[in-house]
Parts: C-alpha cells; sequence; structure tokens
C-alpha cells in the first residue's frame, strides 16, 4: 500500500513540474539568452567545484540523472554529454534552444538504460526528493560511474517536522480530501540531513566532499519578521542545500 502511495505522490509530482514548465516556456520567448546564460554560469560553477577536489578529464563521458527543463548537462564539458529524465520528449520540444546541446532521453533514475561503468562523471542536482525512490537512484548512479569516476550531487534537506508534515499531507490526499500545499505536492519526501547522508551508506562511492549550507540558511531571515517569527524560522530550517561530491571506488 505504502509503495502505491508512493507511486501516486511521483506521479502526480512529475505532472505538476510539467504543467509548470508548459506554462513558464509561455513566459520564455525573448530572455532565451538571458535564460541560458544563467544556465551556463551554473554549470561552470558546478565543474570549478567538481575541479577543487579532483581532476576532471577533458574527453569525460558525462550523465546528468534528472537533467529537467534546465539541467546543468546543457553547457558542461565533455566529449559526450546525455540528460536523462522522465520528461524528456516534452522538455525536447518545450525548450529547443539549449535542450539540443546534449543528447536527452526519457528514463527514470531508478532505472537507467546504460551499462555498469558507462560514465566518468554523473551529475544529479537537487533530483532526488522529487522522485519514487531516492535510495535507488543513488545506487544506480553508483552503477553507472566507472572507477574512478566523480558524482556530484545536491539536494535539499529541511528541519525534522517537514518530514512529519509531508506524511500528513499524502495521508490526507490518499483519503481523497482534494486539498494540496505545494511544496508537499512537488516532492515525494523532505529530507532530513542525517536521510540524504544516508542515501550514500554501503555503496561504492568514497566522498571527497560533503557540506550543507543549514547555518546560513538559519540565518537568513527577514529583518521585518518579529522575534518570535524568526526563532521559529531559524529552528525549522528548510530547503537548505546538502552538496556531495564522490568517487567510485
Amino acid at each position: 500500500m505504502r509503495d502505491v502511495a508512493v507511486k501516486k505522490r511521483a506521479a502526480r509530482a512529475l505532472a505538476r513540474q510539467l504543467a509548470y514548465q508548459e506554462q513558464w516556456s509561455r513566459r520564455l520567448p525573448g530572455r532565451e539568452a538571458e535564460i541560458m546564460e544563467r544556465m551556463e554560469k551554473h554549470s561552470r560553477e558546478v565543474g570549478a567545484a567538481i575541479e577543487r577536489v579532483a581532476a576532471m578529464p577533458e574527453d569525460a563521458r558525462v550523465l546528468e540523472v534528472g537533467s529537467g527543463a534546465k539541467g546543468i548537462i546543457f553547457f558542461f564539458g565533455g566529449a559526450c554529454r546525455i540528460g536523462v529524465d522522465p520528461l524528456a520528449d516534452r522538455y525536447r520540444h518545450l525548450f529547443p534552444a539549449w535542450q539540443s546541446r546534449a543528447v536527452t532521453l526519457a528514463a527514470y533514475g531508478e532505472a537507467l538504460p546504460f551499462a555498469d561503468g558507462s560514465f566518468d562523471i554523473v551529475l544529479c542536482d537537487n533530483v532526488v526528493d522529487h522522485a519514487e525512490n531516492p535510495r535507488r537512484i543513488v545506487e544506480e548512479i553508483a552503477r553507472v560511474l566507472a572507477p574512478g569516476g566523480l558524482l556530484y550531487f545536491t539536494v535539499n534537506v529541511h528541519h525534522s517536522i517537514y518530514r512529519l508534515a509531508s506524511g500528513i499531507h499524502a495521508a490526507w490526499r490518499a483519503l481523497g480530501i482534494p486539498f494540496e500545499i505545494t511544496p508537499f505536492a512537488d516532492h515525494t519526501v523532505h529530507l532530513t540531513r542525517v536521510e540524504a547522508g544516508n542515501l550514500f551508506e554501503g555503496l561504492p562511492l568514497r566522498l571527497l566532499h560533503e557540506a550543507d549550507d543549514i547555518a546560513r540558511v538559519k540565518g537568513h531571515v527577514a529583518p521585518t519578521h518579529r522575534r518570535f517569527e524568526r526563532h521559529v524560522k531559524r529552528i525549522f530550517f528548510k530547503n537548505a542545500k546538502y552538496e556531495v561530491i564522490a568517487v567510485r571506488r
């Protein structure tokens, strides 16, 4: 029963993401250059973050799991660049200006359509908490990475109260109550910092870099908020970035 509920949440999150991107594409004309410049900057930043801890081969085979509408892969280096996303076929149509810069395949991260050890670099940027099985995605990433290959991974982490709230939201949806709260409808799970780290437990990956910006998020509270509100927001933080760079053993 739980598996069925998770599948439904994942399907709903995917449908909501497509609807959002379709709406976004209608506002795109005339802004393509601006958006592509922003995407290229982010790709350079990710490349620089990896290079700070490990050298990337110039002829790298690069995969992005969850390349989405505006992924890293479209302006990343490497001799072979592939993006995988369940909505890849739709995104190629919606955003041709940059989607054509990499090969994209419609597939799920839980079942990557590649042989073991196919890639030198795998990117997965804020994806797994929207998917059916975050742990399975990380297992698949480890499988398709070649020995010595590099992983760049991020996911948003939250105070544990959001996991509880997410479960309550899922329960009333399962009962047929139509009321939706956007952050919970767009995600299958809200991971804590510990749960995000546990995704890598027992896998043939050695973490070269592991960091989060929880302290920054807790400190970034609007001064206009009342003292009590500021205190609550600092305790019950959300949307902190958890970042890992790992090497395949």
